[in-house]
């Protein structure tokens, strides 16, 4: 699967940009504040109808603009679609599939499909749960494209719930004698519903990417790891094996939590509040991975996502966001050799000499707003 063509307008620094890519590799080079990241981050809402560097839309329209579109043409096999998103901040997004009536924009995923490398990655290692959280389910969406609806069920509930529990906390604290809490048993059912299904797919992930995170990290680093993790979610969850088991699992675990959540006004338990814990070695990597071993972790990451997605049957598109910036010489050199050859890979960089010479193939530069071929 490639992109053959980004169309933006009124997108980032853009107000208009027609870019036409090839397969293999495309390097856009030019300082830092014209807009490199910005195309590749276009082509990453596509596929996950988020941004890597923002928590919501708004910053993605450019000033002064009411909206925002991105559109790209894509290939797989014989197939060719066109995808279009317009990014609507504080109303609902649109989207389209081949110029037809719109659709959700949710029906686009999958479509284009993308494994990130960008700076921001080293959050995997040494941020919050949050961040490993989020790099799990966007990676089982990719996979299963109607995850995105699981999770969209899973948020909603888990909304309703925390509105009644602090209401409940609330009517507490003043000394009333509550609200009535009949409803909150239903909530559960359906908080552990959703719940189970989304941990399945995490717990089924896990498994998948343990051994090629660890290839990964010694192709990187030799002789550094192993590497391996675990996840960490509601007691009892170790020993389920099947969506109805985690299902239970969840309930005796809300049900257990209870007490705690009303006092508090807010779900305590769930897949919300669940980590993955990396470990390099016997130590945990977050507080004892070196910066250089840390940085391997999260590429062995994403190496990992990548050679999974590839092994399922649809090659994503490979960005590296001014990766090669923060590796020392020896990283940089084994990264770019283990993905010089990806169907198509997409680079940013500040100067020619921070693209390995292995990355061969059509350039860009990016300055003033402009994006030329060179």
């Amino acid at each position: 699967m490639h992109v053959t063509h980004l169309s933006l307008a009124d997108f980032r620094s853009y107000a208009r940009a027609e870019v036409s890519l090839d397969p293999g590799v495309t390097a856009f080079v030019g300082p830092n504040g014209q807009g490199k990241t910005n195309l590749v981050e276009a082509i990453g809402y596509l596929a996950t109808l988020g941004s890597h560097r923002v928590s919501s839309d708004a910053p993605l329209v450019r000033m002064g603009a009411e909206r925002a579109v991105v559109r790209a043409a894509v290939v797989q096999g014989e197939r060719q679609q066109l995808i279009e998103l317009e990014l609507n901040p504080g109303r609902a997004n649109r989207a389209r599939i081949n110029r037809s009536s719109q659709v959700r924009p949710r029906d686009v995923l999958g479509i284009v499909r993308t494994v990130l490398f960008a700076p921001e990655d080293l959050a995997l290692v040494k941020g919050d749960p949050g961040e490993r959280r989020r790099f799990l389910d966007e990676l089982i969406t990719a996979r299963t494209p109607r995850m995105a609806g699981v999770r969209s069920d899973y948020e909603r509930v888990l909304k309703q719930r925390n509105t009644l529990l602090k209401s409940a906390a609330m009517a507490r604290r003043h000394g009333g004698r509550g609200l009535d809490l009949s409803t909150l048993d239903i909530w559960d059912q359906h908080l552990a519903q959703a719940g189970a299904e989304l941990l399945a797919r995490r717990l089924d992930l896990i498994a998948a990417l343990r051994p090629l995170a660890d290839k990964a990290y010694e192709q990187l680093a030799p002789g550094g790891g192993p590497v391996a993790f675990d996840y960490r979610g509601p007691a009892g969850i170790e020993g389920a094996h099947t969506r109805e088991e985690l299902y239970e699992a969840l309930l005796a675990a809300l049900a257990e939590a209870r007490k705690q959540e009303i006092e508090r006004g807010v779900t305590l338990v769930g897949p919300h509040r669940d980590d993955l814990l990396l470990r390099l070695g016997q130590l945990p990597a977050k507080g004892y991975a070196s910066h250089g071993e840390s940085w391997s972790y999260a590429l062995a990451l994403r190496l990992a996502s990548y050679e999974l997605l590839r092994s399922e049957g649809n090659e994503p598109v490979l960005v590296l966001d001014d990766v090669f910036a923060e590796l020392d010489a020896r990283r940089r050199e084994r990264l770019a050799e283990l993905v010089a050859h990806g169907e198509q890979v997409l680079v940013t960089a500040a100067v020619d000499d921070d693209v390995p010479e292995v990355l061969t193939g059509a350039r860009y530069a990016v300055s003033d707003g402009k994006v030329e071929r060179v």
